[in-house]
């Protein structure tokens, strides 16, 4: 297992890059995952991200070995693997269930591994003491998992994978049978585990909470093609498309479109909308009723009738249903998208465009 280095994270001799080379997947008549091409970074923490259906975890499972490749190359550390077996890959896994052997204890779980890897019995017990330090496991050793927590059958799972210091680890949808307070606590432990091993992390989810909170590289997936690939940040601020845009952020981007030239679209996102309006030049006012509201703590939702459609609205202000407003969207806050989807050019002229078609006054 790594050492704790002087930089207080753990550093490690076995991180590994992961690529994947024009790889498609294709069962009959139906391809699941379309001539893709990814570099996954040696240490980070990339998530695979999308909708039901979109490829992710067959993506993940061709990186381990547990799909065939039907076209394509998968590349660990620069070297070819379509033919190596998943056990020989150096890969571990943690699924969505957890797997556990019910008549094991904690300690025999975890330690069923590397005895078949014929570790010997003092490196086995050194090992399992210290991955059970870092996931919170040490006094439930001899505990069986009925008598668990479905959080602590999580950790156990995890230190199960830990244990075997593998190159990569790869997860599928591992918090998804959690309720909601322990998804937010089992997020916060696999950051942590992530930045004290520094091995690299392959994480499927369909939860953009999830991508966006855990990620340092998120792959954003969509019918067996990546969509985007970027940092949380840039995938949240600078959409390259639709699809990205109205993926990420609840709720939705909003979209206008039927006004300006060549069938592009106008987008902004719900909590750049202002329920009082902005100077003439700067960005567009458009009138509003208010329609529902929905009460979030420190924040609220209006859904507003207006002349293009409902615009979504989320504002600190406490205004009552079926209010008219005056909606204040500055130019800097907006996205253009042309016919094909895609983001385009917004410059000088097609500002005054929007301004033009879209109100500019009060």
């Amino acid at each position: 297992m790594p050492q704790v280095g002087t930089d207080n994270r753990q550093e490690v001799d076995k991180v590994s890059s992961i690529s994947l080379r024009n790889v498609k997947k294709k069962y009959v008549n139906d391809v699941v995952v379309d001539h893709l091409n990814l570099e996954i970074r040696d240490g980070s923490f990339t998530v695979l991200v999308g909708p039901s259906g979109c490829g992710k975890s067959t993506t993940l499972r061709m990186i381990t070995g547990l799909e065939s490749v039907t076209e394509g190359d998968v590349l660990i550390d620069g070297q070819r693997v379509n033919e190596v077996a998943p056990g020989k890959r150096d890969i571990a896994m943690v699924f969505q269930n957890y797997a556990l052997y019910p008549t094991m204890t904690v300690e025999e779980n975890i330690e069923f591994g590397l005895i078949n890897k014929k570790i010997p019995k003092a490196e086995r017990a050194r090992r399992i003491q210290e991955v059970c330090e870092i996931v919170g496991l040490t006094e439930y050793l001899k505990r069986k998992p009925a008598n668990l927590s479905g959080g602590q059958r999580q950790r156990v799972a995890l230190a199960r994978a830990m244990v075997k210091a593998p190159r990569v680890f790869m997860m599928d949808e591992p918090l998804s049978n959690l309720d909601a307070k322990l998804r937010g606590q089992m997020r916060v432990e696999l950051i942590r585990m992530h930045k004290r091993m520094g091995t690299t992390f392959v994480y499927v989810t369909h939860d953009q909470v999830e991508a966006m909170s855990m990620a340092d590289d998120i792959v954003l997936m969509d019918q067996g093609k990546i969509v985007q690939q970027s940092s949380p940040w840039e995938l949240y601020h600078n959409p390259n498309c639709i699809y990205t845009a109205q993926f990420v952020g609840s709720p939705q981007t909003n979209i206008l479109d039927g006004r300006l030239s060549e069938g592009k679209k106008l987008g902004f996102r719900p909590e750049k909308v202002h329920m009082q309006p902005v100077d003439a030049g700067k960005g567009i006012n458009i009138p509003a009723t208010i329609r529902t509201r929905e009460m979030l703590g420190s924040e609220l939702i209006y859904s507003m009738e207006t002349p293009y459609g409902i615009i979504m609205c989320k504002s600190e202000e406490d205004v009552p249903e079926e209010s008219r407003v005056t909606l204040g969207i500055a130019l800097e806050s907006m996205y253009l998208f042309g016919a094909d989807t895609r983001r385009c050019n917004f410059g000088e002229e097609e500002k005054k465009e929007v301004i033009q078609k879209f109100g500019g006054s009060c």
